[in-house]
């Protein structure tokens, strides 16, 4: 049994520092959103700056965008052209998509300074991507509401977790601390 953790060091090591990484910020999420629920900042602040921001890049495409608190439920409702398209929920401010992309680039850390530098403009092209896909996910919506399960559930969660992949991949080859046999 010891030949085989010795073996399989690096996998353990790797596992047990990724999940002890996501659920430590996943509980900190948790407590951040049960406390951080407000009126001036409904649902919560990051969900509100995604809608709000969301709502100023639709006007500065040409559409006539609004988003209201929605009364019945923790969400904000994307308004375009006086037609509700969507809803923007806690899920779409893409904080659990960067708190899984941090918890694997810390399981596979290299030198503090480029995980640290990783890790913030990583998380910052996430939070970009992703309000560039509610936005054209809305717009979508606006146009061919017909088609609103194929763009919600395949092909914009396959931008964003294609694209955090693609992060990983880019991670291990160029930066992690991993050691390479052949």
């Amino acid at each position: 049994m010891k030949k085989l953790f010795v073996k399989y060091q690096s996998v353990i090591k790797f596992i047990l520092t990724f999940l002890l990484v996501y659920f430590v910020l996943s509980f900190a999420y948790k407590f951040y959103l049960q406390w951080s629920t407000g009126e001036t900042y409904y649902p919560d602040y990051m969900t509100y700056m995604v809608s709000k921001q969301s709502e100023d890049l639709l006007n500065t495409f040409g559409y006539n965008a609004k988003v209201l608190p929605h009364p019945d439920e923790p969400s904000m409702k994307l308004i375009i052209n006086n037609k509700y398209v969507a809803r923007v929920i806690e899920g779409c401010n893409s904080v659990s998509v960067i708190i899984l992309f941090i918890s694997f680039i810390i399981a596979f850390s290299g030198k503090f300074k480029t995980t640290l530098f990783y890790i913030l403009a990583g998380s910052v092209l996430i939070y970009v991507v992703n309000l560039v896909r509610v936005v054209i996910l809305s717009v979508g919506l606006y146009h061919y509401p017909w088609r609103k399960d194929v763009l919600h559930t395949v092909i914009f969660p396959g931008i964003i977790y294609g694209m955090v992949c693609l992060l990983w991949v880019f991670w291990v080859n160029r930066f992690s601390n991993v050691k390479r046999t052949r």
